[in-house]
């Protein structure tokens, strides 16, 4: 009776041979659900859409242009990656961007090399982070699908202002519509030309009669090396004035803490209708403070040191509750040769609340802007505390949009 005898070199080919089956059918299944994705993410609208797969981890990145409400935006691409299926075994990373620039990551950690095709409404197992560092240099040079640039935005920001400073009349009350083109030619820029229209104007400034030139701005925003963010903008502001600014935001290890930064150089500039008048002595403003992040209650406290546009320097502490569809806060200020004044500030989100653009790519979408706000000076200070703003979208509420424990929360709450 003949023997058995197994054949160790022919059970290890099968081996092999079943193992690079398995790794094919993997990668295949992988490569289809990331263009899958791809796909899905540029029909809804998502631009700047990349992605790419290794050994370690699969990256995507997105940018929100068609829900105002970021959180809301963000809840929405990732229900569309958990539906198709995360990777098996691997991180799976989604870095948010704003003008093809990284604002922040968001990342799935799988649990113990299990299968991580989740229910496409967890969000729970998500978290997020300022810190792109690495990650954005392993995708960033893929081809992104459905690019931010050339493309064309006419907003249109309404703008309420009001004062008491006569007795014979109660409020002195402006409002303009301030339609606005924005473009971007390449990664981070971006140009502002705006138009103030008065539609109602009881009094309160014989120059706000007459149609005239608002934000004229060219702008970049940047990312530095330890996730310091930072945007530069020359140009025409509001407050009547002209020049150069640029910001710098750094986040500590524990996001919670950050620092920010501000300096310009700017001199009068006001518009008579289309006719400029302007002065070429340059004032010097800056702010530098640190901010404290309440998860818990979306709450932002922050206190800084500031020069004003009439030289004086002074202090300011602030507390600010983010909400999705609304910001509101209050704020306190004391400067040199001025008593101290403080005051109330909101913004809400404008609907529609998702936009989408045309198919022919060239039409400009036209839209109201993102949010209005009205800021309250309860002291009645006419002269200190003075200052400007470089950007038409420049808010309390549209500053804290791509913050990481906003994000998660505004996620948990989509849960």
């Amino acid at each position: 009776m003949e023997k058995t005898i197994f054949d160790f070199t022919s059970a290890y080919r099968r081996y092999c041979i079943m193992a690079a089956i398995i790794l094919l059918a993997t990668t295949a299944w992988s490569q289809s659900s990331g263009r899958q994705t791809v796909e899905e993410l540029v029909s809804l609208g998502f631009e700047n859409v990349r992605w790419t797969e290794n050994d370690d981890e699969c990256i995507y990145t997105l940018e929100n242009n068609v829900y105002k409400a970021q959180g809301v935006g963000i809840a929405q691409a990732i229900d569309i990656i958990q539906k198709n299926g995360l990777p098996i075994g691997k991180r799976c990373k989604v870095i948010v961007t704003h003008l093809d620039i990284p604002e922040l990551t968001l990342i799935y950690q799988p649990n113990t090399g299990h299968d991580t095709k989740a229910n496409h409404t967890n969000y729970e197992n998500w978290q997020t982070s300022y810190d792109v560092e690495g990650t954005w240099e392993k995708i960033k040079n893929t081809e992104a699908k459905n690019s931010s640039r050339f493309k064309v935005d006419i907003l249109v920001y309404p703008q309420l202002s009001f004062k008491n400073l006569i007795i014979t009349q109660v409020y002195q009350v402006l409002f303009t519509l301030n339609p606005a083109i924005e473009v971007s030619f390449w990664p981070g820029m971006k140009l502002t030309g705006q138009v103030i229209i008065p539609v109602y104007n009881d009094g309160y400034s014989i120059h706000q009669d007459k149609v005239h030139p608002g934000f004229l701005t060219l702008s970049q925003k940047f990312r530095l090396p330890y996730n310091i963010k930072g945007k530069a903008t020359i140009g025409f502001f509001n407050a009547d004035r002209y020049g150069a600014d640029i910001m710098l935001f750094y986040p500590f290890k524990d996001e919670r803490f950050s620092m920010e930064g501000r300096i310009g150089t700017t001199a009068i500039g006001y518009w008579d209708g289309f006719k400029l008048h302007y002065d070429t002595e340059f004032n010097l403003t800056w702010t530098l403070g640190g901010q404290f992040y309440w998860p818990q209650y979306n709450t932002q406290f922050s206190l800084k040191g500031e020069q004003y546009l009439m030289g004086e320097k002074g202090i300011k502490f602030e507390t600010i509750r983010h909400f999705r569809y609304a910001s509101v806060g209050v704020y306190f200020m004391k400067g040199e040769h001025a008593k101290s004044n403080g005051g109330f500030r909101f913004q809400v989100l404008l609907p529609p609340y998702k936009q989408k653009r045309f198919k022919n790519k060239h039409i400009p979408r036209v839209s109201t802007s993102y949010n209005m706000g009205i800021a309250y000076n309860a002291g009645n200070e006419q002269y200190y505390y003075k200052q400007y703003r470089s950007a038409a979208d420049e808010n309390i509420m549209n500053n804290n949009r791509f913050n990481p424990y906003f994000i998660k929360s505004e996620l948990s709450n989509n849960y």
